[in-house]
């Protein structure tokens, strides 16, 4: 089996390569080189030759396809650049696959997001595959889209296709544009001496959150035990609130903070609770979570401090 891993060189994607690659499977990583990491092969979502030289050059048996931007406050401050890389570079992607015979089509994972759920009422919650969705962000607007563009094309195209919904992944080496990073690094900080004020956005929002290494397994499970034209939840099944993940992470670093809200740092959208159901994912694939979320973030924690100290 040769898979190739859109998106390779950044967070999720390189766990998934290493996953991929500790069970034997050869891996091809492909993504931009600005954003850090190695790559096998450079490609761009934005341009249709560069998409299809690099499918031609590796002819996968399955595609993992995680490229996209990402970060929710970018993308609502550029949704068209995000819908560009998002969708129509799904778009590109898919083409990509339907220019393969008919007899060698790779098989198409789509990571989505769980952000395509919305704001749901609680009676609503879990939250499971087979509710509407309910986009109110660009960025899960334009995983709507994505999911849209590879079932449809499955169905029409003839190939095999899943979509991946993962709620909050963490885990050591995430950008700290993201909230449990940003967190870890400041708390870092602090431990290595600077002053004890820790600016904070709106802490009362519930996720569910989960280990990256446990997301990748989850997806390495689907690309064989899923079943084509179904959607899986991704997430651990827990809510948490943002305000005990900062406490998690206090108690790891061991430091004393002021915490005080930073206006700027406030989501002009910022849906209150959202955890999922992942009872599809598990009765496919045996899967199940394997890191708790304290260990989780100790990890995160820790990965922090060796970043500051290397620096």
């Amino acid at each position: 089996m040769r898979v190739l891993v859109t998106g390779g060189n950044g967070f999720v994607g390189r766990y998934l390569c290493l996953e991929l690659r500790s069970r034997g499977i050869e891996v091809v990583s492909a993504g931009q080189t600005i954003h850090g990491g190695e790559i096998d092969v450079a490609f761009d979502l934005a341009d249709n030759a560069s998409v299809a030289a690099a499918l031609e050059r590796i002819r996968p048996t399955v595609i993992f396809h995680l490229a996209a931007q990402a970060f929710v406050p970018q993308a609502t401050s550029d949704p068209l650049g995000t819908y560009e890389i998002n969708v129509m570079g799904t778009a590109r992607l898919i083409e990509s696959v339907r220019a393969v015979p008919v007899s060698n089509r790779p098989r198409f994972v789509f990571v989505s997001s769980g952000e395509v759920y919305g704001s749901q009422a609680v009676a609503n919650l879990p939250l499971r595959e087979s509710m509407p969705t309910a986009p109110a962000t660009p960025y899960a607007a334009s995983k709507v889209a994505g999911e849209a563009i590879v079932l449809a094309s499955a169905r029409t195209y003839g190939f095999e296709a899943i979509v991946t919904r993962a709620f909050n992944h963490i885990g050591p080496g995430q950008s700290d544009r993201f909230v449990v990073a940003s967190f870890a690094k400041r708390l870092a900080e602090i431990a290595a001496g600077d002053n004890a004020l820790f600016p904070v956005g709106n802490l009362t929002p519930s996720r569910d959150f989960l280990d990256v290494r446990d997301v990748v397994r989850a997806y390495a499970d689907l690309a064989t035990a899923g079943t084509s034209g179904e959607i899986y939840n991704v997430c651990s099944g827990v809510p948490t609130k943002i305000q005990d993940v900062l406490r998690h992470l206090v108690m790891a670093a061991r430091v004393g903070v002021e915490i005080r809200e930073d206006p700027a740092l406030v989501r002009a959208v910022d849906v209150p609770l959202i955890y999922g159901d992942n009872s599809k994912l598990r009765a496919a694939t045996g899967w199940e979570p394997k890191i708790t979320l304290p260990a989780s973030l100790r990890d995160v924690y820790a990965a922090a401090r060796q970043t500051l100290t290397s620096a």
